[in-house]
C-alpha cells in the first residue's frame, strides 16, 4: 500500500490490478524498441524488454473534513468488452476495508470521468441489482461528461452492457449523484481542474494543504512514456489534438515545481515530480 502526506491531507492507494504488458491497445506507439530508450522507465514503468507496467487502483484522499474516493476502478462481476476486465472476482473491498476505509465511512465519490475502469466500484451487485458501493457518499461527477454518456448510452444498442447502466444510472436513480462543473471546488484543500480531451469532460483532482500541493492526474496521461512524448495520445482518447495540447500545457506547468503528480495509473512507486529531460520532461520519482 502506497500512501502520501500533502499538508494536511493523506492519499492512499487502493490497488486493483497491476499488470506488464497488454497496452498497446491504449498506446499503440509504444512500441517495445522505443520504451527501452527511454532509461528512466525501467524498471518501474517498464521492464527489461520494453513491456509498459500499468496500475488500475483507487486513491483515497484524507483531508480535515472529507473522506473522498478518487475513481472507482473496474469492480467485480461486470460483463465487459475486454476480456481481462470481464467478471472481475478480486479483493478490492476487503483490502480498502482494510486499509481502514470501509465503504460506509466514505463521504465522497470523485469520478476524473466516466471511462469503464474509473466507475467500476460506484456499484457492486446484491441480490442480482447494483447496488451504490459508497451508500453515505454524494458521487460528484462532472455534469457535461455525465450528459455525454447519458446521450451515449441511450443510442447504443445493448444499454444495459455499458458502464454508464450499471455504474453510473443506478447512483443517480438513487439520488446520491451530484452534477458539478470541470472547476468545482470540493472542499478547501481538494478542487477539480480540467483536463480536457481523454473524455469531454475529464478532470484531474488538484490538493492544496498547508503550502504543499499535489495533482491526481486521471488519464490525462496514461503512463509516464508519455511524459517524454506528450504527443502520444491513447487510442482511447475523445480528442487527441486536445489531449495533446493539455499534457503538453500541464507538464509545462508542473515542471521543476514542488507539486506532487499521482497518476491515476502509474505504476508503482505512481507519484513523483515532473524535471525538464531535454525536448520534454521525465518523472522524479519521490517515495511515499
Amino acid at each position: 500500500m502506497l500512501k502520501w502526506r500533502i499538508g494536511e491531507v493523506t492519499v492512499t492507494r487502493i490497488l486493483e490490478l497491476e499488470a506488464t504488458g497488454g497496452s498497446r491497445f491504449i498506446l499503440p506507439q509504444a512500441t517495445p524498441e522505443v520504451i527501452r530508450e527511454i532509461g528512466w522507465l525501467a524498471p518501474h514503468f517498464a521492464d527489461e524488454t520494453g513491456r509498459l507496467r500499468l496500475s488500475i487502483h483507487a486513491l483515497v484522499v484524507e483531508t480535515p473534513s472529507r473522506r473522498i474516493v478518487v475513481d472507482t476502478c473496474i469492480g467485480n462481476d461486470k460483463q465487459r468488452d475486454i476480456p481481462a476486465w470481464s467478471n472481475l472476482q478480486t479483493d478490492f473491498l476487503e483490502d480498502l476495508a482494510a486499509a481502514g476505509f470501509a465503504p460506509e465511512t466514505i463521504d465522497t465519490v470523485l469520478c476524473t470521468h466516466l471511462h469503464v475502469d474509473h466507475v467500476g466500484w460506484n456499484t457492486r451487485l446484491v441480490q442480482g441489482h447494483w447496488v451504490p458501493t459508497f451508500p453515505r457518499a454524494r458521487y460528484l461527477i462532472g455534469r457535461t461528461e455525465f450528459e455525454y454518456w447519458q446521450a451515449e448510452e441511450a443510442r447504443t444498442e445493448h444499454p444495459e452492457r455499458s458502464p454508464f447502466h450499471d455504474s453510473v444510472k443506478p447512483v443517480f436513480d438513487a439520488g446520491l449523484v451530484d452534477l458539478v462543473e470541470t472547476d468545482h471546488q470540493v472542499c478547501p484543500e481538494v478542487s477539480l481542474e480540467p483536463t480536457l480531451g481523454h473524455t469531454p469532460g475529464h478532470v484531474s483532482i488538484r490538493i492544496r494543504s498547508a503550502g504543499a500541493e499535489a495533482l491526481i492526474t486521471g488519464d490525462f496521461a496514461h503512463h509516464p512514456c508519455q511524459l517524454a512524448h506528450p504527443e502520444w495520445a491513447s487510442s482511447a482518447d475523445f480528442d487527441q489534438a486536445a489531449s495533446t495540447a493539455t499534457r503538453r500545457r500541464v507538464f509545462q506547468a508542473l515542471e521543476g515545481s514542488p507539486v506532487l503528480v499521482i497518476g491515476t495509473h502509474f505504476a508503482s512507486p505512481t507519484a513523483g515530480h515532473v524535471v525538464r529531460e531535454g525536448e520534454a520532461w521525465r518523472l522524479a520519482l519521490t517515495a511515499p
